[in-house]
């Protein structure tokens, strides 16, 4: 099972936020961020908030499920 968060940073780029303002707005923390880059971590629930609000978006804005080559959905 995976949790893809290309659908953030796509939403992040459009608003006008890079990494640098990010992390000095405390938005993401800087080892959770590049987790979630790399596709190895996760955000809780009180950082989906957090976003959505920001955002003005809903969690399936901002990250997708992506199955397991095989796996059925």
């Amino acid at each position: 099972m995976a949790i893809k968060y290309d659908k953030l940073f796509a939403l992040l780029k459009e608003k006008g936020y890079n990494t640098t303002r990010i992390r000095r707005e405390k938005l993401i923390g800087q080892g959770t961020l590049t987790a979630i880059k790399n596709g190895t971590g996760g955000l809780d629930a009180k950082t989906i908030s957090k976003l959505c609000k920001l955002l003005n978006c809903q969690p399936g804005d901002i990250m997708e499920y992506v199955g397991e080559e095989g796996e059925n959905v």
